[in-house]
């Protein structure tokens, strides 16, 4: 049946984020799945203790990603195993809802699962509700959210991206939580780009925490948080974590996600292949980089409204179509990535994307017939962010990035986008939008200021954090011709939530002009600086 394009009410996402973890006392044993409710992971005996309650409860809210014009992905988890099954509806009401049974959830995902809503009518906010239907026959009580369906005709379109969240020690304030979330929810943006650094994994949130400014920053604390992760629960716990907040549990119930990871998923700065050994990594004895990336690429795809069996390599980089105005290309700048070290190399060893997904850019791009190609890089492609953690005893130093701040001819992971840029330069309307560095910027691109010109100019846009340290403003490379046109960042480092500088960026596509339009926002919603870009 036709489902209401009005957009859903202001009790809809109330309920949608008092639900969800704080159903489950902390520290409850969650006994089929292995995880408690604060993010900790369950004492080893909890599975040999039998069900906690007569019946499942939905332990951390619910969650959707990669709409499609017939419906998306949705998420939850069960305390105990359950059947998944989800209702949808044109309004709040559930009236003649449709029935869609979902997979089991058990202690195999950590409880958790996702599955693909389909048959709905394109552009098209849906009301969603999700129930556990448990081994007895019991049924949990219903979690509800919205999302919306990705459009088939043009029409207006808005979303908004950020990343970096509860990094630097900078956890859920204890005195409003992650307020930034609720800010993007009363948006009532058609999706969000989750630029990475979904988690801190290396980051433990302590009680308290003094600020620049002297003050005390008090935290939401638990178990899984209390040190850095290095196994599966550690990385579970720290998704967990997130969404023990309200406004992150309302943000993820009304508003479909585009996941990507980077590198606090794992540790920071890290490539495959890496050793943390010799390294000043406090708190890790697992050393080897691909075990723990092997675990936390595991609790990513159990925690997150993702389907990697969806992506072009079975993992992660995927082209995500809304419409004709839009088509988001969801890059993968870590899997694939060549040591830090090497970045200074004058032949392409694979770069940052690896050969493959270099070529499914090109072609994608190329290829795109929507008005406007957005690319989402969470990495950012001139900003020099050094890797002093794996720097050579001998030569120039380790480069986390693409950018190396020579200002020369293309280098290392340069190389790639060099190609890119080169071979689709008669694309018309690509913009890339990042995160990564903790402040908010714009950034012009133009051959001719460029040691490099074989491209057509082109803007790169910045945002965060999203609850973690902001920091100063980093030097750009010249390389393809960057330069900032605003900025918005702290002259100190480390700042905390707290006392601002926290970010996220709104898009917004008219359906008349076709023009793209980029607010970058502060903590609250207020615009710091517009871009709008007139369709070539």
């Amino acid at each position: 049946m036709p489902l209401s394009d009005s957009p859903f009410s202001r009790r809809t996402a109330l309920r949608a984020g008092a639900a969800g973890a704080l159903l489950v006392p902390a520290g409850a044993l969650l006994s089929a799945c292995g995880t408690s409710s604060d993010g900790a992971a369950a004492s080893s005996s909890a599975g040999s203790t039998g069900l906690v309650r007569g019946r499942p409860s939905l332990t951390h809210g619910i969650a959707s990603g990669d709409p499609r014009t017939d419906g998306a992905l949705v998420w939850a988890r069960s305390d105990a195993p359950a059947r998944m099954i989800v209702e949808t509806a044109s309004s709040e009401s559930f009236s003649d809802p449709r029935r869609f049974e979902g997979p089991k959830l058990d202690p195999t995902s950590d409880g958790a699962g996702r599955f693909r809503i389909t048959g709905l009518e394109p552009g098209q906010t849906v009301h969603y509700r999700v129930t556990l239907e448990g081994e007895n026959g019991a049924r949990s009580e219903p979690v509800a959210g919205t999302f919306r369906t990705a459009p088939s005709a043009a029409g207006n379109v808005k979303f908004l991206w950020s990343g970096d969240v509860v990094g630097q020690g900078w956890g859920i304030n204890r005195d409003g939580g992650m307020a930034i979330m609720g800010a993007m929810a009363d948006a009532r943006p058609d999706f969000f780009i989750h630029s990475g650094d979904a988690i801190y994994a290396d980051n433990p949130v302590p009680e308290t925490q003094k600020q620049n400014d002297g003050n005390i920053y008090r935290n939401v604390t638990a178990a899984a948080k209390n040190q850095v992760a290095q196994t599966l629960d550690d990385f579970r716990g720290n998704f967990a974590y997130n969404l023990l907040d309200e406004h992150y549990r309302r943000f993820a119930a009304t508003v479909p996600q585009l996941i990507q990871w980077d590198d606090h998923e794992v540790v920071n700065n890290w490539y495959p292949g890496e050793s943390l050994a010799g390294q000043n990594r406090k708190g890790y004895t697992e050393t080897d980089v691909n075990k723990l990336a092997g675990s936390s690429y595991q609790a990513w795809r159990e925690w997150q409204p993702v389907q990697p069996t969806e992506a072009a390599d079975g993992r992660l980089y995927r082209k995500i179509s809304y419409g004709p105005l839009l088509d988001v290309f969801v890059l993968d700048m870590r899997s694939y990535k060549d040591p830090n070290p090497n970045n200074w190399a004058t032949t392409d060893d694979g770069g940052i994307l690896g050969a493959k997904q270099t070529q499914w850019l090109i072609d994608g791009l190329n290829g795109s017939t929507a008005t406007w190609k957005v690319v989402a890089n969470d990495l950012p492609l001139s900003i020099v962010v050094p890797d002093s953690l794996s720097d050579p005893k001998d030569g120039p130093k380790s480069m986390e990035a693409v950018a190396q701040g020579d200002n020369g001819a293309p280098l290392g992971r340069e190389i790639a986008f060099s190609r890119i840029l080169s071979r689709t330069k008669d694309v018309k309307n690509v913009v890339y939008l990042t995160a990564d560095v903790h402040y908010t910027a714009a950034i012009s691109y133009h051959p001719d200021r460029a040691a490099y010109q074989d491209f057509s100019p082109f803007w790169e846009f910045v945002s965060g954090p999203l609850n973690a340290g902001a920091f100063p403003k980093s030097p750009l490379d010249g390389t393809f011709g960057a330069q900032y046109e605003f900025v918005h960042a702290p002259d100190k480092p480390n700042v905390s939530p707290a006392e601002g500088f926290q970010h996220f960026g709104e898009v917004t596509i008219d359906s008349g002009s076709r023009a793209l339009t980029v607010n970058l926002r502060d903590a609250k919603g207020a615009s710091l600086y517009t871009k709008e870009l007139t369709p070539a």
